[in-house]
């Protein structure tokens, strides 16, 4: 017996240390499969040290269990900024008898432990998670996959998850997931058992949201046919809040249809628990409320889903005797009674019926009723009924809400019945009231109420004919601290819509902010307002706004307002405004805008048809004056005191304004230009601002400016500018401008002034400065008298020379005849003097920097110095002196601050200088500079195209970037569900700092 126990603890104590033994024997062999594996199957940056693999065979025990710390894909362009996959810990199982005994693994699990995962679908079905190597790619290796799959588990612990597919307008956002999935995954069809759980943050379709803040878990059998991409359920236990229901029946997806048969209910039949669905119900306090009544629900989706129909569906909700009540609060919402059935059995969504024969409830003694019967949704054949009476003061005593008092009574009685046809001019009949007597509203930020707060509205229609509808508001209005406003309204006839009403009064906008706060936005100042007005929209369609008898007044004092899309903010002084049927005449405007001053006159016309139609075009003149201002600060994303280094961004203009405009300002901040004495006449219409006989002081001199902004595509707004410049500072021009800086940088090196009539066009990019690549213009500078010093390509000339000995040249008189073509400027010939010698020069630079130019001088021999003397005595018999002349041609390459000078043709001085001479007793020196012209602009023909390709491509490539921008406000929501997500769920373990490698597989 002794014999056999030592035997037993041998072989126990051999298979614990063969267990403790196997991860360190094994890991480097399992790790290096790891990697291999995901290099042989992704096409992605694969985020994983080896360092932080560990093995263990005793978590999962019969399997080898693989972690990985720190683990994470991301994505290649155009996803190279979106992380697919970040893993705190990714645990993969191996089979250990495959391991132990096979020639490679076979993998059976896959467990994901805190982290995020972002699935990207762009509009063009482009996905984030098509990261696999193709066919071709894995076939061309030639060590393929080995591993076999044998996946049995698949589990998720805390796991965000963000699904973002902009081509089905689809997004949801989960977080906390813990799920586990167990089944034979190899098979073509195969049973998984499932168990989830998660927060539903946000869940969105077609810019419509249909789930957030809810909580999610579901227990089911999930059949899955690989073959018929069909997914099965015979039903489970399901929980969204306190809401459990179940489902089964099946979804398949055999090609772009979606088909599916699903049945649904709800298990418990408890009110409490469709309850826990209303927002703002659901909260820590839920499991405290007092409920009573009973809830029967349920329904079924069965038919095809694609672009052209739907899925029938059959669904129907039933509240009996419902009652809920917090036990803090006094009153009770009772007698809930709700009897709600949809149906849809054609598969065509304007076939779909919605009947709602009884809606009953009473918060606390104010009792509300109704019905509904909506037929159709293409007549709008509607039934339907609502009365309600309800004291304000009751009712925030069940719904509290938070600092504010309310008080007064609230009467609707309301019916509709019929049909609407807009061709036939039908609609239902209708007979409706609505009174608020003596309302009260009182907020905690604000210490004086809104009393005496009255309406009186009637709805009518007694024939269901359009030109028998009448909206009678016969009162509204209220008083604070003293100040009223009264009014009333009167509106009848839908298809003429007669209007006639009058509001007089004051009102103090920072108080009643105060008491009715709007969010994100700050606003103050007293409106006193005297306005009558009375017309057709039939008038409207005419053009005869004559019989639209608006008149009145309107001033404003102390006006301050601020927001998210306007934070720096307007204030106005005092503005008064006077109004008529034919225009609103605003006789002062004194106001601030930003950091800017700005006081208007002029006067508005065409504003009822701009406010009451789509296509009105509101016109009018304004005369503009301002001591500052600064355009940086309305031109930026961000609002910032020092704009400075803040970037423009594109600025859309209006379509349907055509202003004329007279602008008049001491100062204007642009850029980094400071604007003095400017002024010009403005034409902003159909979204395009139009510049003429403007003028400005700045740069040293006067610039004077006519030319377009045109911005209707904001991806590629436009400009066409003709400038005069005048007496302008060639440093200062370079310091300012972008364009001087890549076309003419000598001018950095340049003291002096010059003048210039310029006309060029092009696109500007996002931040309104112009893309060089696409610009296109012509004009001549003119430079009186400048001094070039400290030039390269001053000392290159005469380091390859030695004309001279110095690095200062004066320039008078020089004319410039340019042109510039999609971002290459090309210079004609022009001459001037380069120290004693008279020179010819042209050439093109592009706006990448580079240059090519040719300069063709003519140097007395005797200036070359020895070498020249030495040929010049070889030469016997002839009439060549040292003041003979000697056609020199310079070639300028490179960039301004690496050039290249080089003699035309590659010669030497000496075969250069020989050469010459013996031309100079033939007569054939303008040869030689005629040969080397000619080869200079063959040579200069071939660098502009490539230049033009270049700037082909370039811009290309920033309408790539353009339409990825366009993106930026889904990415910008993606980023916000990510961060409630983080404020929502469970804190992860703190990730380390990313010590680890890339892998770009």
């Amino acid at each position: 017996m002794k014999k056999i126990l030592l035997i037993f603890l041998g072989i126990f104590f051999l298979l614990v240390a063969a267990s403790i033994a196997l991860p360190f024997l094994f890991k480097d062999k399992i790790a290096a499969r790891i990697d291999q594996e995901i290099a042989q199957s992704v096409d992605a940056q694969v985020i994983l040290d080896l360092d932080k693999v560990s093995l263990s065979i005793f978590r999962r025990f019969p399997n080898v269990s693989a972690t990985i710390e720190d683990f994470g894909i991301v994505g290649n362009a155009p996803f190279q900024n979106d992380t697919l996959l970040s893993i705190r810990e990714l645990a993969v199982d191996f089979n250990l008898k495959s391991i132990l005994f096979d020639d490679y693994p076979t993998l059976t699990g896959v467990h994901l432990d805190g982290g995020s995962v972002y699935v990207k679908v762009l509009q063009d079905g482009t996905a984030n998670y098509d990261i696999a190597l193709d066919s071709d790619a894995a076939a061309a290796d030639n060590s393929q996959s080995a591993m076999k799959i044998g996946i049995d588990q698949i589990e998720l612990n805390n796991v965000n998850l963000v699904y973002d597919d902009r081509q089905l307008d689809y997004f949801m956002a989960l977080g906390g997931i813990n799920a586990i999935g167990k089944g034979e995954f190899t098979t073509d069809v195969y049973e998984l058992p499932i168990k989830l759980e998660a927060l539903i943050a946000d869940i969105s379709y077609g810019g419509v949201n249909y789930l957030s803040g809810k909580e999610f878990s579901g227990e089911t059998d999930l059949t899955v046919d690989m073959d018929k991409m069909k997914f099965s359920l015979e039903g489970g236990d399901f929980r969204l809040n306190d809401f459990l229901f179940d489902l089964s029946g099946f979804l398949a997806l055999p090609g772009d249809d979606i088909e599916m048969d699903i049945a649904f209910a709800g298990k418990d039949n408890e009110f409490k628990s469709i309850l826990s669905l209303v927002p703002g119900i659901y909260t820590e306090s839920f499991s405290s409320l007092e409920t009573s009544g009973t809830m029967d629900f349920h329904g079924e989706v069965k038919g095809v889903y694609n672009d052209k129909s739907i899925p029938a569906f059959d669904i129907s909700l039933k509240i009996a005797d419902g009652m809920f009540k917090y036990p803090d609060l006094p009153r009770p919402v009772k007698n809930v009674n709700l009897d709600l059935h949809a149906k849809n059995e054609s598969g065509i969504l304007e076939q779909t019926t919605l009947d709602i024969p009884v809606f009953k409830l009473e918060f606390g003694s104010n009792p509300i009723s109704g019905r509904l019967r909506l037929d159709d949704l293409v007549t709008y054949t509607v039934d339907g009924a609502l009365d309600g009476k309800l004291n304000l003061e009751e009712l925030t005593s069940i719904f509290p809400i938070d600092g504010m008092t309310l008080k007064g009574n609230l009467d609707v009685n309301a019916i509709a019945k019929g049909r609407y046809d807009s061709v036939a001019g039908i609609i239902p009949t209708i007979d409706a009231k609505l009174s608020l007597a003596n309302g009260y509203a009182k907020s905690a930020d604000y210490p004086a109420p809104i009393e005496n707060l009255n309406v009186n509205a009637i709805v009518q229609n007694p024939s269901g004919k359009m030109d028998d509808f009448l909206v009678d508001l016969s009162r509204f209005g209220f008083v604070l601290e003293g100040e009223s406003i009264q009014g009333n309204m009167k509106l009848r006839d839908l298809d003429k819509l007669f209007w006639e009403g009058k509001v007089v009064g004051a009102v103090d906008l920072e108080k009643i902010l105060a008491i009715f706060p709007l969010e994100d936005m700050s606003m103050a100042g007293k409106i006193k307002l005297d306005l009558a007005t009375k017309g057709s929209y039939a008038a409207v369609e005419a053009g005869k706004y004559q019989q639209l008898e608006t008149r009145g007044t309107m001033d404003v004092t102390s006006f301050r307002y601020s927001s998210v899309d306007i934070p720096q903010g307007i204030q106005i002084a005092k503005a008064s405004a006077q109004f008529s049927p034919e225009r609103i005449t605003l006789t002062e405007f004194d106001s601030q805008v930003g950091q800017s001053p700005v006081r208007a006159t002029g006067f508005l016309s065409n504003y009822m048809d701009y406010f009451l139609s789509e296509t009105g075009t509101l016109t009018g003149e304004l005369t503009l004056n301002s001591a500052r201002f600064n355009v940086n600060e309305w031109m930026s994303e961000e609002s910032s005191k020092d704009t400075t280094d803040v970037p423009l961004s594109v600025v859309e203009l209006p379509k349907n304004i055509d202003f004329n405009m007279t602008v008049a300002a001491n100062e204007v901040i642009y850029d980094n230009l400071n604007l003095k004495a400017v002024k010009g006449n403005m034409r902003l219409k159909d979204g395009v601002l139009r510049f003429s006989d403007a003028s400005m002081n700045t740069l040293g001199g006067q610039i004077g400016l006519s030319g377009s902004y045109d911005p209707r595509d904001l991806n590629v707004p436009k400009f066409d500018f003709s400038l005069n410049l005048a007496d302008l500072s060639i440093a200062e021009a370079f310091r300012s401008f972008n364009s001087v800086k890549a076309f003419a940088p000598i001018a950095q090196h340049l003291t002096g002034t010059f003048n210039s009539t310029l006309s060029f066009s092009g696109n500007l990019g996002q931040d309104m400065l112009p893309l060089l690549s696409s610009l296109d213009g012509n004009g001549l500078l003119k430079v009186a008298e400048a001094a070039l010093k400290d030039s390269k390509i001053l000392t290159g000339i005469t380091s390859l020379t030695n004309l001279k000995d110095g690095n200062t040249l004066q320039l008078k008189n020089i004319a410039i005849p340019i042109s510039i073509n999609n971002g290459v400027m090309d210079v004609r010939p022009f001459e001037l003097k380069l120290w004693d010698y008279q020179a010819k020069v042209q050439g093109s630079a592009g706006f990448d920097g580079t240059m090519n130019y040719l300069i063709n001088m003519d140097v007395p021999a005797g200036k070359f110095g020895a070498q020249a003397n030495a040929l010049l005595a070889g030469i016997a018999g002839t009439e060549v002196t040292e003041n003979s002349s000697i056609p020199l041609a310079l070639t300028l390459t490179g960039t301004y601050n690496a050039p290249k000078v080089s003699l035309a043709g590659g010669n030497s001085l000496e075969t250069l200088l020989a050469d010459a001479l013996k031309s100079r007793i033939s007569d054939e020196t303008e040869k030689l500079q005629a040969e080397a012209t000619k080869q200079f602009n063959a040579a200069q023909d071939s660098i502009k195209q490539q230049l033009q390709l270049k700037a082909t491509a370039l811009q290309d490539s920033v309408k790539k970037e353009l339409g990825r921008q366009t993106d930026a406000s889904k990415d910008k929501a993606v980023e916000e569900a990510k961060k409630l997500l983080k404020g929502f769920l469970p804190k992860t373990p703190a990730t380390k700092p990313d010590t680890s490698t890339v892998n770009n597989n």
